[in-house]
């Protein structure tokens, strides 16, 4: 039976492939993520925790990657299913880096007496650190596109593009680290004194362990851009199977046995919304600014008479006084001592 593979060039500029892809591998992993797409969409459900819908994405994104990289090891001369399953299968880990941030968030949150860490709140830490991801997922986007492109000069660009958006998740995955850390040190105080009626250390190592798979996955792409295109790690299918697919598979499968809505339960375990005012509260606000308003029109104008009336009693009073000297005057033929207006 002839190899599929046989009549390929991989060498040919016009082959988007620089080795001989498996198909097995690629059903066996779109077989996985679909799994796990399943599994957690029904715990998102189940657990009523609307925030895990990032990790849910994370596993359609693999599950649409794979799919589409088994698709086109069966047609390899074909650029077309090559590029949207290299961006879904790049990008995707970025959905999973922004639910780990939310999770934490969420357990600082629920689990610390001041809902805060480093002096800032929880929810404002989960926001910084989504934000950064979606920055890090748009600069990794831009230059995931350009990889696939006829131009050398582009492709070394996108390569480069690309590195500094990875780079660039790595250093806040760090930071993100560090934060993790001082949330498990400030646990341990808070147990000594008042213990948490959840258990919270078999969510904190799964975020660990996500956080680690993550780092592990971006210093491959690292690897195996820094050294350029064609490298015998860009080659290698094994390493990109070891280093990436089965990496994320873990990390996602890791938060489906230790879910979120196993150990934040309660009305603490969201964040506060911001609460919407009812229509009937909204019209006594309104007449009671309303109110205030008219009041301080009735001072306003009360104070605008008063001055007025001030205004006019002095000048009255200058008349009187203007006139009074007038009289007391004397006239230019009178005798000293005669007043002008007893004549």
């Amino acid at each position: 039976m002839t190899n599929r593979c046989d009549a390929v060039d991989f060498n040919d500029d016009n082959v988007p492939w620089a080795y001989c892809p498996s198909f097995p591998a690629a059903i066996l992993f779109a077989a996985i993520f679909c799994l796990l797409t399943i599994a957690h969409t029904a715990q998102l459900f189940l657990s009523r925790k609307k925030f895990c819908w990032v990790i849910v994405m994370a596993a359609i994104w693999e599950t649409i990657g794979f799919s589409l990289r088994a698709y086109s090891t069966q047609n390899l001369r074909s650029i077309g299913p090559v590029v949207p399953s290299q961006l879904l299968i790049i990008l995707s880990p970025l959905w999973l880096n922004a639910f780990v941030y939310m999770v934490l968030g969420r357990m600082i949150y629920f689990f610390l007496p001041e809902k805060r860490c480093f002096g800032i709140s929880a929810k404002k830490l989960t926001m910084l650190f989504v934000i950064l991801d979606i920055t890090a997922f748009l600069v990794q986007g831009t230059g995931g596109s350009m990889l696939s492109g006829d131009d050398p000069k582009t492709v070394n660009l996108g390569k480069y593009i690309y590195m500094g958006g990875i780079g660039f998740q790595e250093f806040f995955i760090l930071i993100f680290f560090a934060l993790a850390v001082r949330f498990h040190y400030k646990m341990n105080y808070v147990e000594t004194i008042h213990p948490p009626a959840y258990r919270w250390r078999p969510l904190l190592y799964t975020v660990y362990a996500g956080l680690v798979l993550i780092t592990i996955r971006v210093i491959y792409r690292l690897c195996e851009y820094s050294q350029g295109v064609d490298t015998p790690l860009s080659k290698s299918e094994t390493a990109f199977y070891v280093l990436d697919a089965a990496t994320m598979a873990v990390a996602i499968f890791l938060f489906s046995i230790f879910h979120p809505g196993r150990f934040l339960v309660g009305p603490d375990s969201e964040f506060p919304k911001k609460q919407k005012k009812s229509k009937a509260n909204r019209n006594r606000d309104d007449t009671k600014s309303e109110s205030r308003r008219s009041k301080r029109w009735v001072r306003r104008r009360t104070e605008k008479n008063d001055v007025e009336l001030s205004t006019e009693a002095e000048q009255f009073a200058a008349q009187e006084l203007g006139q009074h000297e007038l009289l007391e005057r004397p006239s230019p033929g009178s005798a000293p001592g005669q007043n002008w207006g007893y004549r």
